[in-house]
């Protein structure tokens, strides 16, 4: 095949699949469809004809892309969908992503379900002050089988046949820092109970990561085998925000206490009280850095729950989006050296491996 058949054919794909994308945008925007397409149409073509004249295939073919891109993001998106008679169900709401969420869905006009742990605590009480009379507090555990039966009952029976609209899966928890090795089983236990949530590694959160990687499986599952129901399923996957826990340095003390009171005497020979209070150090330093405005998480929330094709991953915060393209599409020892220098900022070793050290100059 002559080479400018070939580089008309690869345009013509490119083409085909910007243009496709941009149609279903404008048919299911509120714009006129047909002016609008003819525009759209004519300057698509206009592009295709510049880069495929001016320039070589190659680099022909990215400006195309990149300018398909822009032409693309220009489109208005489908107006979302009405919020009035729409009953979400909210999990953790006692703090951080939990409380600010059903504060921005109650103001939006959600009726809202919101689990908590202690309806008397601060959290609690400032939801049932500030929000609506749409609000419903429930008390409830997600690791105890009979409070989430309980909290169902209720649920179905204040809403009767309209039932849920949506559910938002925020309770988490990270009950300790450290390297894998020195993760009590216990710790892998009470994440996996309550996260069972997300994807990314994060070096010395390996609970807590194990767990995340654990429901990013699962959510993956469910959202093909629900399609059927036509029952859709996002991820949203903020970067670091200084929740209610993050911030709480009497409860990381305390964990870092129990640690240290439970953690076998090899691993702690072998690794050294130094190198722990380093780690906790720059857990410290890290959790600082995080931003306290949670409106990108809550955005998202929200527009999962209105869109009318919602995404299936939603990434809510500044970097979180290059973070998870650098994990999944990069090099392995690409996206190594980048965690690396992310999390791992350690100039304490392990105490064996100083040791190791050591014997190995004399030698």
């Amino acid at each position: 095949m002559e080479e400018s058949a070939l580089s008309f054919w690869m345009y013509l794909g490119v083409m085909s699949v910007f243009f496709g994308g941009t149609v279903k945008r404008i048919l299911a925007s509120e714009r006129s469809s047909a002016p609008t397409l003819l525009v759209y149409s004519a300057l698509f073509l206009l592009m295709e004809r510049l880069c495929s004249f001016c320039l070589p295939t190659c680099v022909g073919l990215g400006v195309f892309c990149a300018a398909c891109w822009l032409i693309m993001g220009t489109v208005a998106a489908a107006k979302p969908l009405p919020v009035e008679g729409k009953a979400v169900f909210i999990t953790g709401c006692d703090s951080g992503f939990g409380k600010a969420a059903v504060l921005f869905l109650d103001s939006l006009g959600f009726q809202v379900f919101a689990s908590v742990l202690d309806l008397e605590g601060a959290g609690a009480q400032e939801l049932q002050k500030t929000c609506s009379a749409r609000l419903t507090l429930i008390h409830m555990d997600i690791t105890k089988p009979e409070q989430v039966q309980e909290a169902l009952r209720i649920t179905k029976a204040k809403l009767g046949v309209k039932g849920l609209w949506g559910l938002v899966n925020n309770a988490g928890v990270c009950v300790n820092f450290g390297d894998a090795e020195l993760s009590l089983m216990s710790n892998y236990r009470g994440c996996m109970e309550v996260n069972f949530f997300g994807e990314q590694p994060f070096p010395c959160l390996a609970a807590y990561g194990a767990s995340k990687a654990a429901l990013n499986l699962f959510v993956n599952t469910l959202r093909h085998e629900l399609k059927l129901w036509d029952v859709k399923i996002s991820i949203i996957l903020p970067s670091s925000y200084k929740t209610g826990q993050s911030r709480n340095v009497e409860y990381w003390e305390e964990q870092y206490k129990h640690l240290i009171e439970n953690l076998p005497l090899s691993l702690m020979e072998e690794y050294g009280e130094e190198y722990l209070l380093e780690t906790k150090k720059l857990f410290f330093q890290f959790a600082e850095t995080a931003t306290e405005d949670l409106s990108p998480v809550t955005n998202s929330i929200a527009e999962a729950l209105l869109s009318r094709q919602p995404k299936v991953r939603y990434y809510a915060g500044q970097g979180v989006g290059l973070m998870y393209f650098i994990h999944c599409y990069l090099p392995v020892s690409i996206s190594d050296r980048f965690l690396q220098k992310l999390f791992m900022k350690k100039s304490v070793l392990p105490r064996a491996l100083q040791k190791r050290n050591n014997n190995n100059k004399k030698k």
